[in-house]
């Protein structure tokens, strides 16, 4: 698990835990929130914008895997898809956030990595919902993103 990617991914982190600590004692948590969520919408449509334009949730996710696990983490993703909602779930079977963040004085990652990530996501997306099912940090064995859209429609005649 110890390579450059994930190594890159935990100074990432590192970052994020550090800037949100500062942050939160200079003017308080939710405000911290929202200095920390500045600019990152727009990264996410950059990042997550061509994933997000194949015609599924699942060709973008599965497309992410081999991303996810370059950096540490085992991804997986199911096609939850369903009358007319274009759904996936991402699981995480490694959280690489877990030790990290008590570096910080967090207990759980889960509000400076995923809930940010999850709003900026939201933003950057308004057409898609997310929605965090699981939490390792709260003693689940995986972690477990739930997302959905409409799905896209079909141009055969119909």
């Amino acid at each position: 698990m110890q390579n450059a990617n994930n190594t890159e991914l935990l100074q990432s982190a590192r970052k994020k835990f550090a800037t949100f600590r500062e942050l939160s004692r200079e003017v308080g948590e939710e405000k911290a929130w929202e200095t920390m969520l500045t600019g990152f919408p727009e990264l996410q449509k950059k990042r997550m914008g061509p994933l997000l334009a194949l015609s599924t949730l699942i060709e973008g996710f599965n497309k992410a895997i081999p991303i996810f696990n370059a950096s540490g983490m085992e991804m997986e993703a199911m096609d939850i898809s369903n009358r007319g909602i274009d759904a996936a779930l991402e699981i995480q079977k490694v959280c690489p956030y877990l030790e990290v963040c008590k570096e910080f004085g967090f207990d759980i990652p889960c509000h400076v990595i995923c809930e940010l990530d999850m709003e900026a996501s939201s933003r950057a997306f308004p057409e898609m919902k997310g929605e965090i099912l699981s939490r390792q940090a709260l003693g689940s064995p995986v972690c477990i993103f739930k997302y959905e859209r409409p799905a896209k429609m079909s141009t055969e005649a119909g």
